[in-house]
């Protein structure tokens, strides 16, 4: 498979601009029996904006995998030769230098949407990421994304507020669940019937007696009943472990009818690795899913995978859950779920891209 740098093959976009907005449910078009699942959180590319193209992904998928979200990553690692000189980091991890929104994400994906099929067209999702979610001006970036690149965009995110190591890099103000910044994205969300994948951790690194962004999570997500939010790798991260009562919260929060708008993906094999740590985890989520079946999507969080292996290793983790989930269950998380959340967000992008255009 070839590697693709989108710094340097973007293409002519007057020519995006031309997509038709018609587009019927995907879901139509999809071969249920001979696919493993749709893949709800795919990243194209990484923390330097190098990836792989859709074509190639695509390819490497087969028709193993049916349709999939393509993410960017709208945080641009810099590198700042005081701090590394040659050495480019490629991760944040892999510097101290800060991370900054990059906004040209989301033009970049549009240029590669369009080179694709019209069958190709209907496995892809792509999502809006170039915003700023501490910037009240970050709702006028996602609704001219949605005009300038009409017919391709199926929502937003994944975009992070609390997130371990990365929310102290990116330069300017934190991402809060306290800035109104948030209020005023999940409001345009639910005004145009997007899907928004939101992260934010449940807890900080070092964690405390009660996850400390639980809570005030839970508020802001109630605030916005009629926006459709999909909470990434329920809370978990690389930093962020389970606490012995986190099947328990996320139990809770499924029962809460105030947060029915909300469901969550099981996604990133670090965060995989700790569903089924033993036998009685594994049972735990098992239950979980099961008593609530419509509100969970599989997602396998790759970022430019450039294999079949490690696309899937997050799918190949969880084989233990697998078996332990109900039929029905099984194909909601990984198939009926992400249909009827994403048909019904593209069918409302359109009609919202169609009402605005003809306005201006």
């Amino acid at each position: 498979m070839r590697t693709y740098s989108f710094s340097t093959t973007v293409g002519c976009l007057v020519a995006i601009c031309l997509v038709a907005i018609g587009g019927s449910a995907k879901s139509e078009d999809t071969e249920e029996t001979s696919i493993l699942y749709h893949d709800a959180h795919l990243h194209l590319t990484n923390y330097i904006q190098e990836g792989v193209s859709m074509e190639d992904t695509l390819e490497l998928v087969g028709d193993r995998v049916g349709r999939f979200t393509v993410m960017g990553i709208p945080l641009q690692q810099k590198w700042d030769y005081f701090v590394s000189g040659e050495r480019a980091p490629n991760y944040y991890l892999r510097s101290a230098a800060s991370l900054y929104y990059y906004s040209f994400i989301d033009a970049m994906l549009a240029s590669q949407y369009m080179k694709l099929s019209e069958d190709q067209k209907k496995r892809v999702d792509p999502m809006i990421t170039g915003f700023n979610p501490t910037d009240m001006y970050a709702t006028d970036h996602i609704k001219r994304v949605l005009l300038a690149f009409p017919g391709v965009f199926s929502g937003v995110g994944e975009f992070s507020i609390h997130k371990e190591f990365v929310s102290s890099k990116v330069t300017g103000h934190a991402a809060s669940l306290h800035n109104p910044a948030l209020d005023k994205i999940f409001d345009l969300v639910a005004e145009i019937g997007l899907v928004a994948f939101l992260h934010c951790d449940i807890d900080n690194v070092r964690p405390g007696v009660v996850p400390d962004h639980y809570e005030d999570l839970m508020k802001v997500l109630k605030r916005h009943p009629d926006a459709t939010i999909v909470w990434a790798h329920t809370g978990l991260g690389r930093f962020v472990g389970p606490s012995v009562e986190h099947v328990s919260l996320m139990d809770q929060m499924m029962d809460d009818p105030d947060l029915s708008h909300v469901a969550a993906d099981i996604s990133w094999d670090l965060v995989n690795d700790y569903m089924v740590a033993d036998t009685e985890t594994a049972q735990a989520w098992a239950n979980l899913l099961n008593e609530h079946p419509t509100r969970f999507l599989f997602g396998s969080d790759a970022v430019a995978p450039s294999s079949w292996e490690g696309y899937n290793k997050s799918y190949e983790i969880l084989t233990d859950l697998w078996a332990l989930l109900d039929s029905e269950t099984m194909h909601l998380v990984t198939v009926g779920n992400y249909e009827r959340l994403f048909d019904e967000s593209i069918a409302n992008v359109r009609a919202w891209e169609e009402k605005n255009l003809k306005a201006e």
